[in-house]
């Protein structure tokens, strides 16, 4: 943490590519900002109390890592210093509840699934709740998707060009399974055996982003032996999975499955980046043209430096024409939890992607990511517009359909 703190010389690069100084202009809401305040926390010349809000406002969307000079591990710092000051921290009593909330249900899908069917009773009474609460309820579904379920193995179509196992994830089991359903499904059409390893569950990453380290670490530990030694990757439909469990050496270090953990996190890739480097079989298309915005999730673009990837992938297809949008690498507002924590920003800058989007008339939003397919959702409902958000497994899948 001292190392990351060191290497901050605060020139400012990073303010440009923050959206929360972007959206309140304020210095502590900036990651020099922040990185200043929890030099002073640990130096205790600076209570935590009074550094705490602006350090929750952070997204950890990681757009400040690509645009630092300087090479500053933001996200290691933020996780770290989230993690430590949990531990410390005092929580008022609805505040503390909703925590809770999100800890004992969002990673594990049957739970999520009766408190989502729960909630939706509730919606009438959102305006009556308090601010973390509503959000919860305003990001559920009118009507939650029935399962469909994967085989647990999928047989590879044609000649077998690999062999891969699917990370199942948390939340979108129960919001999105047509997801990973259309990403198997994909995957196995385009030669790759898809192994789908009914012990595993959630990987952890939902709870490290919030500092719940050591229910992160509970929850990954229980995939390490469930999948398959023999796969060529691991495959995760969701960004914000990715991402985390890149972050396992720092959340293993110094414990006693610290190698197990690290060889588990180098088998990981996210969807679009193992069918790009494996290339599609000729897809046949849409009939007519389709105008998509790829929207770039940020724990894909700036976490994992994918760019190109998706893009390549969707450049393939017959009668799709991409479109590109202003301030594409700017962060939805999503970021795990942080529509739940944080509502107001997160809906502001909800908004803000949304109006880009809108901009260049698209007919399809295309993201990579379960938490910013939520949000644009949101913001779309909200503006009563039907445009469709899919995931890219989804319009791949459509595209290559026999």
């Amino acid at each position: 943490m001292a190392t990351a703190i060191e290497k901050c010389v605060h020139c400012g690069f990073c303010l440009a590519a923050c959206p929360t100084y972007n959206l309140l202009g304020e210095e502590m809401d900036s990651p020099r900002g922040r990185i200043y305040l929890m030099k002073n926390v640990l130096e205790e010349r600076l209570s935590a109390d009074d550094a705490q809000p602006y350090i929750d406002r952070c997204l950890g969307c990681m757009a400040c890592v690509p645009a630092c000079p300087s090479g500053v591990e933001y996200g290691d710092l933020l996780v770290s210093y989230r993690a430590l000051q949990e531990d410390q921290r005092r929580r008022p009593p609805l505040d503390a509840l909703a925590r809770k909330l999100v800890i004992e249900t969002l990673p594990y899908p049957r739970r999520f699934r009766l408190a989502a069917q729960t909630g939706k009773l509730s919606k009438a009474l959102t305006a009556a709740l308090p601010d973390a609460f509503a959000a919860m309820l305003n990001l559920l579904p009118a009507k939650l998707p029935p399962a469909l379920p994967i085989p647990p193995v999928m047989p590879a179509k044609g000649a077998r060009r690999g062999k891969v196992a699917l990370l199942p994830g948390c939340v979108q089991q129960v919001l999105a399974p047509e997801i990973n359903y259309a990403a198997a499904q994909l995957l196995a059409a385009n030669g790759v055996e898809v192994h789908n390893p009914p012990g595993a569950g959630c990987c952890g990453s939902i709870l490290l982003h919030i500092g719940a380290e050591r229910q992160a670490r509970d929850i990954a530990r229980r995939n390490f032996t469930q999948f398959p030694a023999d796969v060529d990757a691991i495959i995760t439909t969701a960004a914000g999975c990715g991402s985390g469990i890149n972050d396992y050496e720092l959340l293993f270090k110094s414990q006693p499955d610290a190698e197990r953990a690290t060889e588990f996190s180098q088998k990981v890739m996210d969807f679009s980046a193992y069918l790009a480097e494996l290339g599609l079989r000729q897809p046949a298309g849409f009939e007519e043209e389709r105008r998509v915005v790829y929207q770039d999730a940020c724990h894909l673009l700036h976490a994992q430096s994918q760019h190109a990837e998706p893009r390549a992938l969707l450049n393939q297809i017959p009668n799709l024409r991409l479109l590109e949008i202003a301030d594409a690498g700017m962060c939805c507002g999503s970021a795990g939890a942080y529509n739940i924590d944080q509502p107001a920003i997160a809906a502001q800058l909800g908004q803000r992607k949304i109006e880009s989007i809108l901009a260049v008339q698209p007919d399809v939003i295309v993201s990579a990511n379960i938490g910013c397919i939520t949000q644009l959702r949101q913001q779309l409902d909200r503006l009563g517009n039907p445009l469709p958000v899919l995931h890219i497994a989804e319009i791949l899948h459509q595209a290559c359909a026999d």
